[in-house]
């Protein structure tokens, strides 16, 4: 079994915390083991996020998930956001504080949406750069989520794993491991999924996160509003067989169903970390 790194600490399965469960999550007892909140979501003071945030801080370990960082992108970085996520990440004592291996910005304007990279060298240099940058006003690592992709670059030179390989090396940041995206990603542009988890360092994953997509019958969309489905979850088993009981997450955020089903796909994932024999 795959010895974790102690900057990860293994948290068992987990729920993305979105409003419309708040009295579901806090009245009832679940199998939930922890929760991961939308960074931008709770940065502002006072207010029913950070009061439903305080409460859940109270009983479980609550990660940050950041949308906006654009560790990727050409504007400069957002250093009183940095200077607010760390002190928000100090205060609640989070695990560790995510965002996404994208861009989404330029010249101030903000697109609301995670854009991919090219990948060679010149990305990244760029984002390595940048990684140490963001690294320093946080006071901790950052972690890096794979994206869901509609294209691709003719310049990119690199696979996505060698990439993600290589930006962790360089500057000692953690992977959270998206499967469902790595099977959207194979659909739509032909990648190995099973490739981009062999390039990884086997202690450099903090995260996984599983979610269901959209079927079309020329491309999939990461939509996070269906189960999650068998290919997902076959992928997901290779991937502990990989790295190890890692801290699982499922993510929901559209047509939201009963909290019942949310339960059951944290408890399918809870099952399979459960299996596995102790570190």
């Amino acid at each position: 079994m795959t010895r974790p790194d102690p900057r990860w600490p293994r948290l068992g399965a987990g729920l993305g915390l979105r409003p419309r469960y708040h009295d579901e999550v806090l009245a009832v007892g679940h199998p939930i083991q922890w929760f991961e909140v939308i960074t931008e979501n709770v940065l502002g003071p006072g207010g029913n996020p950070r009061r439903v945030l305080d409460a859940v801080c109270a009983r479980w370990p609550v990660v940050l998930h950041g949308v906006s960082l654009g560790i990727g992108g050409p504007d400069p970085l957002d250093l009183d956001f940095l200077d607010a996520v760390r002190d928000l990440a100090d205060a609640i004592e989070a695990p560790w504080v995510s965002d996404h291996l994208c861009w989404g910005s330029l010249g101030g304007h903000r697109a609301h949406d995670l854009w991919p990279l090219p990948l060679h060298e010149a990305s990244l240099d760029h984002v390595t750069a940048r990684v140490h940058a963001a690294q320093e006003r946080l006071g901790r690592p950052l972690v890096l989520e794979n994206v869901s992709k509609y294209l691709a670059f003719s310049s990119s030179t690199l696979s996505e794993g060698a990439f993600f390989a290589e930006l962790v090396e360089r500057t000692g940041c953690g992977v959270l491991l998206d499967v469902n995206n790595l099977v959207v990603n194979r659909h739509n542009l032909g990648t190995d999924p099973d490739a981009f988890l062999a390039a990884l360092p086997v202690d450099c994953v903090a995260q996984i996160h599983l979610a269901g997509h959209e079927v079309h019958p020329t491309h999939r969309v990461d939509t996070h509003d269906h189960p999650i489905d068998a290919e997902t979850w076959a992928l997901y088993d290779r991937a502990l067989a990989r790295f190890g009981a890692v801290s699982t997450l499922i993510e929901w955020d559209d047509r939201f169903p009963a909290f019942e089903v949310l339960v059951d796909q944290v408890t399918r994932a809870r099952e399979r970390l459960d299996a596995l024999e102790p570190v």
